[in-house]
């Protein structure tokens, strides 16, 4: 059976009202009140309806509680343990999931429930549906301006060991090994004892782990033959072949080897030099789908795409004072995620980060990036999407065409006016897609800077020729040079203290998970919980200025509040019955009185 409260109904009496002052005062000003008052009542539980059944079996723990603690567990990267005592014991936690204390029910969770509920969202995708409800209800709450937006990746480590070449062959062995005995235990017999007790012992990993550098060729090579020798003994046996450790193997096999002669009867294994491993080869049987980034090593990585207010203008309005001069700085928020493999290029991630926003109604319309996602194809991609990409030239400032063309006094028609010393060209002609320039011999022949120019001797003179491509390239190569865009582009670094945030609050980049699946589902909510973070200190910053709607952050500040409409007038009723009364609860023979909407 599914239970579910209705959280969107208030209490007669203010359950506060049992806290003194400054412990009341700091919890309104805690992350607990927005999540009990604006996350809690629109997470997605009807997500989590189909899996169970509306009329049979134990009812439900309450679905909001559950996906709530869910949040919460990703938000303060808490064990099971710790989260299960959290529950039961952490008052911040009761008032922000609106837990009954009375309940011994309400304010207990099993194991079990944890891995249940776990299993469900990450198994299912759910994850990006709570992120994407909340952030859509924190972006309206907030009136976040999500016109400048900046992105950038983090490279996230999951719960397994980092191997080299040697410690991957001898754990996919390994591994496969002892799942051949458990459960062919026949097959697993009629092999070589020799080998068996090679990877078999206790201290089989530590012995290759101690293997000189000298002799790591000859190590990897006879690890390379016992590889294929079990690969090879076993394609025919189908109940082996099924197993995943032995896929495994044969995974391992074609990334780091190559089998010479293959079908032949002289057939051999050859492994492959370092630079021939590709970077989405296998890192740890433990977690296949990691990969390697040659920058940050094996893992994964995450796309994170926030807003951020540049600084006002400093020019004086008519009215004397600078403009944004009274306004609060606006909440920066998350607006999109997406977690990919390490191995995964950033030049790829540019295009779904602006669609995803644009889904969510937070389009950008200015989105600063480093050089990788700066290519001249996501530039103009973007441009027709309505975003404008600020990001450097990608390669940085070599000797090629497009960066010895920046330095050229360009037409409007991308032809070249003048040179870096001031000589004009005899002779420009555009041909097709390309154009062709020439200088006079006495400009070019003395030269002080010959040598950086791409110049070279023609028929008549000194010249090159260059495409449309290599001009635009050029253009923005001397774009990057002035003031106005250095002035824009200085926020990009706000982006890497979000990452570093982002780690220390909740733990992303190392997590207690593997898989894909498991890793998408904490970071997501982690990076979800670091938005609720920020929307909490925005508003405990902003207590008693005018919000961003133009009213009054804190609500309840007054003595006796008088609100209007029928939800004020019973708020203040219940608020004055309570005080009277000195009591912090709902007493027998009271009902509770149901209402919907705010305070």
């Amino acid at each position: 059976m599914i239970f579910a409260k209705d959280h969107k109904t208030l209490d007669m009496f203010d359950p506060l009202a049992r806290f003194g002052p400054h412990r009341r005062e700091r919890l309104e000003k805690s992350w607990a009140r927005l999540f009990r008052e604006e996350i809690l009542p629109e997470l997605p539980i009807h997500k989590l309806r189909p899996f169970f059944s509306e009329s049979k079996g134990a009812p439900t723990k309450d679905l909001y509680a559950m996906l709530g603690i869910a949040l919460l567990q990703q938000m303060h990267d808490l064990t099971d343990e710790e989260t299960i005592d959290r529950v039961a014991f952490d008052l911040k936690w009761h008032f922000a999931l609106n837990l009954s204390e009375g309940k011994a029910g309400d304010v207990y969770v099993c194991p079990k429930t944890l891995w249940t509920l776990r299993h469900l969202l990450s198994g299912n995708d759910l994850s990006g549906r709570i992120f994407q409800t909340a952030t859509e209800k924190l972006a309206k709450l907030f009136s976040v301006n999500s016109s400048h937006q900046r992105l950038d990746s983090t490279h996230i480590f999951s719960n397994m060991r980092h191997l080299g070449r040697i410690g991957l062959f001898v754990r996919v062995i390994k591994t496969f090994l002892v799942n051949l005995k458990r459960h062919h235990i026949e097959l697993f017999d009629a092999l070589p004892q020799e080998m068996t007790e090679k990877f078999l012992r206790k201290s089989s990993e530590s012995v290759f782990s101690m293997v000189k550098p000298s002799e790591s060729g000859k190590t990897l090579s006879s690890l390379g033959d016992d590889l294929f020798f079990l690969a090879r003994r076993f394609r025919e046996e189908k109940a082996v072949a099924e197993m995943t450790s032995y896929r495994l193997l044969c995974r391992c096999l074609s990334e780091q080897c190559v089998v010479e002669d293959a079908g032949s009867a002289t057939e051999k294994v050859r492994v492959k030099p370092n630079a021939d491993v590709a970077s989405d080869s296998l890192q740890n049987p433990s977690d296949p789908d990691a990969t390697y980034s040659g920058h940050k090593g094996q893992g994964y990585q995450a796309q994170i795409m926030e807003t951020y207010a540049p600084a006002p203008d400093n020019t004086l309005p008519e009215g004397g004072e600078p403009a944004g001069a009274s306004d609060a700085p606006g909440l920066r928020l998350i607006t999109h995620l997406a977690v990919e493999q390490a191995h995964q290029s950033d030049a790829h991630a540019l295009i779904p980060a602006i669609a995803s926003a644009k889904e969510c109604g937070l389009a950008p319309a200015e989105v600063l990036a480093d050089s990788l996602y700066g290519s001249e194809k996501n530039i103009e991609k973007a441009k027709a999407m309505g975003t404008e990409v600020v990001a450097p030239v990608p390669g940085g400032e070599g000797k090629g065409k497009s960066s010895a063309l920046s330095e050229f006094a360009l037409t409007d028609e991308g032809g070249i006016a003048k040179c870096p010393m001031g000589n004009a060209p005899i002779e420009d002609v555009a041909r097709g897609n390309h154009r062709e320039v020439v200088f006079a011999v006495e400009h070019c022949f003395g030269c002080l800077r010959k040598k950086d120019c791409p110049i070279r001797s023609v028929r008549n003179g000194y010249g090159f020729s260059y495409d449309r491509k290599q001009v635009k390239m050029a253009r923005r190569r001397a774009r990057e040079k002035t003031a106005v865009f250095r002035d824009r582009y200085r926020y990009r670094s706000g982006v890497e203290s979000t990452m570093s945030e982002l780690d220390r609050k909740t733990g992303v980049k190392r997590l207690r998970v593997r898989g894909m699946t498991a890793v998408r589902y904490c970071v997501t909510l982690k990076i979800l919980g670091l938005n609720i973070f920020r929307a909490a200190a925005w508003s405990a910053r902003n207590v008693g200025n005018p919000g961003p709607r133009g009213e009054k952050s804190d609500r309840n500040d007054a003595k006796y509040p008088v609100e209007a409409g029928i939800s004020g007038i019973l708020r203040t009723v219940r608020l004055l019955v309570c005080r009277l009364l000195d009591h912090p609860a709902p007493f027998p023979g009271w009902r509770r009185i149901a209402y919907s909407g705010g305070c």
